[in-house]
């Protein structure tokens, strides 16, 4: 009979799992020959274990399926804790397999000891050890089956010697996902008819509750005239082909969708945690439909909750409501869409000759998200970074066909995005995967470069070039305060990639960015396009407080009492066209 780990590798195999991310160490010697013996499951070496969490987590959410992950005891496997986080917040189901020191060594402080069942468990649906043999396969199957039901992340802590123990029962299970239909009682789906029939302007929040409901929510936005205002991870879901879409509200979305809310006599939450509260309208009327119990009620007062899933409770519904005759609010709503939609694409424009043009000027990052919006293929995977890149994608990215938009929406981690892109890559090598790189989240885990070349990965790596942590320096303009600490003295990343044997463009002149662009993206292999963006670009919300005002009128008297005007006149050169 083989060990534990061959038995683990052969369950794994058994439950189509092809792909294992992850940097070897002896305490996960026993897993490692027993992948290379059974060599159905590729290992996918990674040069931080932190990336392999966030690759096993791009992975999981392409495909739906169970993905991999594994960290060597100690230092190896804590590193994994931030994508493992991610994973969890964006739920999908990852098993991460955490190596642990010698079993007769725990508690006695030995070299590299933690404790990977204490560390893990906030960012997990399971998370125990396996102290001796005869635990398993059954606490495999137990995390696997956690890690799928409950679309989360299952750790399994495993000393090495543990794993390479004779196992005691072989067995190999299958474990499949149970589907049940889940549906609110016949009388709050009553209740919900009545509140809506008698509703005059009603907007439907969609979120990615509603995941592979899209017909059913254009058939409800039609029956209620209701504009359809969309989140951000709803995106890929909702936006493409929707005449009732009036896009995002929150920070990053714009003025459409905040209209479309605050115009609302009735909110229709449709499978969404949004969490700004602030962007929700005072006065309204909320019901919120969830799968998920726990969450209906934690951003705003209800006036009707349903545990649902979001499918079948829309189809349960739609009999009940007669078509509204009054589509006035939906029809302003868009053709205000249309009027915002016209003003930024305005703003996506190369800089244009005249008072505000400076010789050498920095590209306008609205164009440079039109432009790869416009090049990159309809099956596109495209993943920002945290931060700016979020909000260009989130703005000018639209997601046609088949294209898919995922990043850390939840966790808000930098360095995202190259991470999670080989994921997606490993997982769907024929399409086109694409990042919207930060150069703050670039280089912090700017060694994944040389993971993209030796797994000869074609992602095509844009990078946001401003010289700072933007978005942080945003947040401090916002707030009254001055930009400090995040100056960011960044090589030429070009030249980076092409040391690292990838195809490289700098671009610095907007004349020269489409073509780069393009043939980037037509390479056939990896290629980083370092673009020279503009710094002072503001991010406007769609809404101003007038705490903002407040702080941005404050960072100007200090930024000029620090002897730092010439930035208030960048500010002022760069963001004019904003507002004229």
């Amino acid at each position: 009979m083989g060990t534990i780990a061959d038995n683990v590798i052969a369950s794994l195999r058994a439950n189509g799992v092809t792909r294992a991310y992850g940097v070897p160490g002896d305490s996960l010697n026993g897993f490692t020959e027993a992948m290379r013996k059974d060599g159905s499951i590729t290992w996918r070496l990674v040069r931080h274990e932190e990336s392999a969490a966030f690759a096993a987590a791009a992975d999981a959410e392409l495909t739906g399926e169970l993905a991999v992950v594994l960290g060597s005891c100690g230092p190896g496997n804590l590193h994994l804790i931030n994508g493992l986080f991610d994973a969890q917040r964006s739920r999908v189901p990852v098993l991460a397999i955490a190596a642990q020191i010698p079993s007769a060594e725990i508690g006695s402080g030995y070299f590299q000891e933690t404790h990977p069942q204490n560390l893990f468990q906030e960012c997990s649906v399971y998370c125990e050890m396996v102290s001796e043999a005869s635990q398993m396969p059954r606490m495999l199957e137990t995390a696997m089956r956690a890690a799928i039901q409950e679309r989360g992340v299952a750790v399994l802590v495993v000393p090495g010697d543990v794993a390479q123990a004779e196992a005691g029962d072989d067995r190999v299970t299958v474990v499949e996902r149970a589907r049940a239909r889940v549906l609110p009682s016949e009388d709050q789906l009553q209740r919900a008819a009545e509140m809506l029939g008698s509703s005059r302007r009603t907007t439907l929040l969609v979120g990615a509750g509603a995941a592979g409901a899209k017909g059913e929510v254009l058939a409800l936005a039609d029956a209620l005239a209701a504009p359809v205002v969309h989140t951000l991870r709803s995106k890929q879901e909702i936006e493409g082909d929707n005449p009732f879409d009036v896009g995002l509200t929150g920070l990053l979305g714009f003025a459409s969708g905040y209209r479309a809310m605050e115009e609302a006599e009735t909110v229709l939450m449709l499978g969404t945690d949004f969490p700004y509260r602030q962007f929700y309208p005072q006065g309204a009327r909320f019901i919120q439909v969830d799968l998920r119990g726990e969450h209906l009620g934690r951003r705003v007062p209800l006036d009707l909750g349903l545990v649902g899933d979001v499918g079948e409770t829309i189809r349960a519904l739609l009999p009940l409501l007669q078509r509204s005759g009054d589509r006035k609010h939906l029809e302003e709503s868009v053709k205000h869409y249309g009027r915002t939609r016209a003003k930024l694409d305005e703003l996506a424009e190369p800089p244009k000759e005249g008072l505000l043009r400076r010789k050498h000027q920095a590209i306008h990052p609205q164009y440079l998200a039109r432009l790869v919006d416009e090049i990159a293929s309809d099956d596109a995977v495209f993943i920002p970074d945290v931060g700016s890149p979020v909000v260009y994608a989130a703005r000018y990215l639209e997601c046609r066909g088949d294209r898919r938009l995922i990043g850390s929406f939840i966790h808000g981690s930098m360095a995202n995005a190259v991470p999670q892109a080989i994921g997606a890559q490993l997982a769907q090598p024929d399409r086109q995967v694409v990042t919207l790189s930060g150069d703050g989240g670039l280089a912090m885990l700017m060694g994944e470069l040389l993971t993209v070349r030796q797994h000869d990965l074609p992602i095509k790596i844009v990078v946001l070039n401003n010289s700072s942590l933007n978005f942080v320096e945003l947040e401090m303009k916002a707030a009254g305060l001055p930009g400090f600490g995040t100056d960011l003295d960044n090589p030429d990343f070009s030249q980076v990639a092409q040391a690292c044997g990838i195809r490289g463009w700098r671009v610095s002149e907007a004349a020269d960015l489409e073509g780069a662009l393009r043939e980037a993206f037509a390479h056939d292999g990896p290629a980083l396009v370092d673009v020279v963006t503009e710094r002072q670009e503001l991010t406007i919300p769609p809404a101003i407080s007038a705490e903002q005002v407040k702080g941005f009128t404050l960072y100007a008297l200090r930024t000029v009492m620090s002897g730092r005007g010439d930035e208030l006149l960048d500010l002022s050169r760069v963001n004019l066209r904003q507002i004229l």
